[in-house]
């Protein structure tokens, strides 16, 4: 091999040393990793349940929209007055 490989016995073992060394958190991984877990657990169910509401609003508004225009309620103009006059 020629000066500057990037592949080289000693260096794997380095960067192979430095992998174990992030893992073990200092000493904390016993504590760090699980609480990563937890967190990615908690975080991927909200993004579940977003998603089935999400889901069936979707499919409410579909129906609603389906059933088309409600009609007004009796008593009330376009305006918003129920009696339709104008002051």
């Amino acid at each position: 091999m020629h000066e500057g490989a990037w592949f080289t016995p000693g260096r794997t073992q380095r960067s192979m040393a430095e992998i174990l060394e992030f893992l073990s958190m200092g000493g904390y991984a016993g504590f760090v990793w699980p609480a990563y877990a937890v967190a990615l657990i908690v975080i991927g169910g909200l993004a579940v349940h977003s998603a089935r509401g999400l889901r069936v609003l979707r499919r409410e508004v579909a129906a609603l929209e389906e059933d088309g225009p409600r009609r007004a309620r009796r008593g009330r103009t376009r305006s918003g007055s129920g009696t339709g006059d104008a002051g």
